[in-house]
């Protein structure tokens, strides 16, 4: 795996959360999306990041990881810059949709996983998964470009 992480250091407390760039880079971003796309089995995932320059890198590689999960061609509902509440307002308005959220502060990333009733993502409701499927290197890739999903602005998608 290129730019390994240490996922029992950063995977954990809903998401991933560790300094920008060096704990937390890019591909980790990519791998959070793609993994819970797999593990929740979504066909539709909201994102959202809270505007940062450097947020906006890892919202973008939220994204093509969420689009790029095996064969669950996953609409990703991009709701761009928004708070918390305004992603759990989103994934409630599309029935009750899983969401990511990335943010960034003095120098610290966070990608938060929310299920599909609002709340952050826990070992018990699988974050435990992710955390070994990247830890062991079994990141999802699409089997075929079929099953590659696409990624539609929020606002589209509820007119």
């Amino acid at each position: 795996m290129p730019n390994p992480i240490d996922t029992d250091a950063v995977i954990r407390d809903g998401g991933a959360t560790g300094h920008f760039p060096h704990e937390i880079h890019t591909g980790v971003a990519w791998w959070m999306a793609a993994c819970y796309v797999v593990t929740a089995r979504a066909d539709r995932l909201v994102v959202a990041y809270d505007g940062q320059s450097a947020t906006a890198e890892l919202f973008d590689r939220m994204c093509l990881g969420a689009i790029n999960a095996q064969h669950y061609a996953c609409l990703v509902l991009d709701r761009g810059v928004a708070d918390r509440d305004d992603l759990l307002a989103a994934m409630k308005e599309l029935g009750c949709v899983p969401g990511m959220y990335a943010a960034t502060r003095n120098g610290t990333a966070t990608l938060t996983l929310y299920d599909g009733d609002g709340a952050p993502l826990t070992d018990r409701t699988g974050l435990h998964l992710i955390r070994r499927m990247i830890a062991e290197d079994r990141v999802p890739i699409p089997v075929n470009t079929g099953s590659k999903g696409r990624i539609r602005r929020y606002e589209e998608a509820t007119r």
